[in-house]
C-alpha cells in the first residue's frame, strides 16, 4: 500500500500514515558533521493528529535548545517530563504524592540510568532496598513500595506509548506482599460511650454525622447545606477538600463518582441543630462572616474546619476510652461494620461508602460478614439446643408412622415441632 506523506503546517517535518495503520512524523535534528548526512528522528502515534502534537513538540524544543533525544534521556530526565506535561489531568492531591515519590524515591536511585537502559534489575534492586532497609536505603512499607512502583510503572507505560522504550521493564518486577491489617471499628459498647463524651462537646454533630454516614474527613469538611434534603431525609457527596502544600481546594471524590445516601434520623437532627447553630455564629459574626461555599461545618466565622484540629479533638475523647491511636477514618470503618450487623448488604454498603466496587468492599469488610454468619449460625445451635430441652427432638432415624395424607407430624415421630 502506498504512502502518502504530508508536509506539517510549519513546512518542518513529514508525516505519513504506515503500513501498519500508525502514524508516523520524521524531523531533522541536523547533520552528521562526519558525513555531512542529515539526521532524522521519528515519532509515532495512532491518529494524524496526535503525531502531529508530538512533532510541533519536538520542533518547538530543538528550536528553544531544550530536546533530549530519547535514546539520551535518563530515567530521572524522563520521570520530570512526564510529572510536567503528562499527568495535566490528575488530582492536586495525587500530583504531590507522584512527585514527592519521584524525588524522593525514584530519582535518587535510578535518575543517572539512561532510560533506554533500564532493566527489570535496575528496579528490583531498588525495591529490594527500601523493603530491607539496607544501607543506602529508606526503609519502606510494602504498600509505600507498591505505591512506588505504581508511580514508576505509570510514567514508563508513557515512555512506551511514545516509543521511547520498547516494554515497560516494571512489569517484570516482583513486589512485596502487602498484607491488610485488621479494621479498627468501634463496638456497640464503645459507640455508646462516645456518643456520651462527645455530647455537648464542640464537634459533637460533626462527630455524630461521620459515624452514621461513614464519611471520609475531607467528604464531611467539603459538605455544603445544599446537599442536605431534609424533606428525603438524603445526603449528597461530590467533593472533597484537599489540603496540598499547605493550601485547602476543592476536588473531586477519589473515584470521581457523586452520591447520594438515605440518613437516618439521628444524622438528619444533627444537622438540623448544626444549621441553628451556625445562623446564631452568623449574626454574631455579623460583616465578618466567611462562609462563601455554604459549608455545614465551620468555625464560628464560617471559616472551614483544619483536619488537625478534628484529629485532636477526636484524640481527645477516644484517648479516654482507652483507644490510643485512633484515627479519623476508623469512624468510618465504625460505619461500615454496624451497617452490616445491622442487616444492610454489601452492595447498599458499597453505594453509601462510594467505593468503587462492592469486590473492593468485601475485601476490606469480608471478614465481618464471616464473623455474622458464624454468629447466625451459633443463634441456630441455642435455638434447636432449646427445642430439644423442651422435648423436641431432630430428625433421626426412621420416619414410619408419620401420616404424609393427613399431614399431621407429632414431635414423637422424630421431626421438629413447631
Amino acid at each position: 500500500m502506498p504512502r502518502k506523506a504530508t508536509r506539517n503546517a510549519q513546512g518542518a517535518g513529514t508525516i505519513y500514515k504506515r503500513a501498519d495503520g500508525r502514524w508516523e512524523g520524521k524531523y531533522t535534528l541536523g547533520r552528521d558533521p562526519g558525513t555531512g548526512e542529515q539526521i532524522r528522528r521519528s515519532v509515532y502515534g495512532k491518529t494524524q493528529k496526535e503525531v502531529t502534537q508530538k512533532l510541533q513538540k519536538a520542533l518547538t524544543d530543538i528550536s528553544e535548545g531544550t530536546y533530549v533525544e530519547p535514546s539520551k534521556m535518563t530515567v530521572g530526565q524522563w520521570l520530570n517530563t512526564w510529572i510536567n506535561d503528562y499527568c495535566v489531568d490528575v488530582k492536586p492531591r495525587t500530583l504531590d504524592k507522584y512527585r514527592s515519590t519521584i524525588n524522593n524515591r525514584l530519582i535518587p536511585y535510578l535518575g543517572r540510568i539512561r532510560l533506554t537502559d533500564l532493566g527489570p534489575h535496575h528496579i528490583q534492586r531498588v525495591y529490594n532496598g527500601l523493603w530491607r532497609g539496607e544501607e543506602g536505603f529508606n526503609k519502606l512499607s510494602p504498600k509505600s513500595i507498591r505505591d512506588t512502583h505504581g508511580t514508576l510503572h505509570r510514567a514508563l507505560e508513557q515512555a512506551v506509548e511514545l516509543n521511547y522504550m520498547r516494554s515497560n521493564p516494571s512489569d517484570r518486577c516482583k513486589l512485596p506482599r502487602v498484607e491488610r491489617g485488621e479494621i479498627r471499628a468501634l463496638e456497640t459498647n464503645q459507640i455508646q460511650a462516645f456518643l456520651q463524651l462527645i455530647a455537648g462537646g464542640r464537634y459533637e454533630r460533626l462527630f455524630t454525622v461521620d459515624l452514621f454516614t461513614g464519611l471520609r474527613m475531607g467528604e464531611i469538611l467539603a459538605l455544603s447545606w445544599d446537599c442536605i434534603d431534609f424533606k428525603k431525609g438524603t445526603l449528597r457527596v461530590y467533593r472533597q477538600l484537599h489540603q496540598v502544600k499547605g493550601q485547602y481546594i476543592f476536588g473531586s471524590l477519589k473515584n470521581d463518582k457523586p452520591r447520594s445516601l438515605m440518613v437516618a434520623q439521628t444524622v438528619l437532627e444533627a444537622l438540623r441543630k448544626q444549621r441553628a447553630e451556625q445562623r446564631r455564629w452568623r449574626l454574631a459574626a455579623g460583616s465578618a462572616w466567611m462562609n462563601d461555599e455554604n459549608l455545614v461545618f465551620t468555625d464560628e466565622i464560617g471559616r472551614h474546619l483544619s483536619p488537625n484540629t478534628l484529629r485532636s479533638a477526636l484524640h481527645r475523647v477516644t484517648d479516654q476510652l482507652g483507644l490510643e491511636g485512633f484515627r479519623f477514618h476508623d469512624l468510618r470503618h465504625s460505619y461500615a461494620v454496624a451497617s452490616l450487623q445491622a442487616g444492610d448488604d454489601l452492595k447498599t454498603l458499597q453505594s453509601n461508602l462510594g467505593h468503587h466496587t462492592a469486590a473492593f468492599t468485601m475485601e476490606v469488610y469480608g471478614h465481618c460478614t464471616e464473623s455474622m454468619h458464624q454468629a447466625s449460625a451459633r443463634r441456630m445451635d441455642s435455638f434447636i439446643n432449646g427445642l430439644q430441652k423442651r422435648g423436641y427432638r431432630t430428625i433421626k432415624g426412621s420416619m414410619r408412622g408419620v401420616n404424609l395424607r393427613r399431614g399431621v407430624v407429632k414431635p414423637s415421630d422424630g421431626v421438629i415441632g413447631l
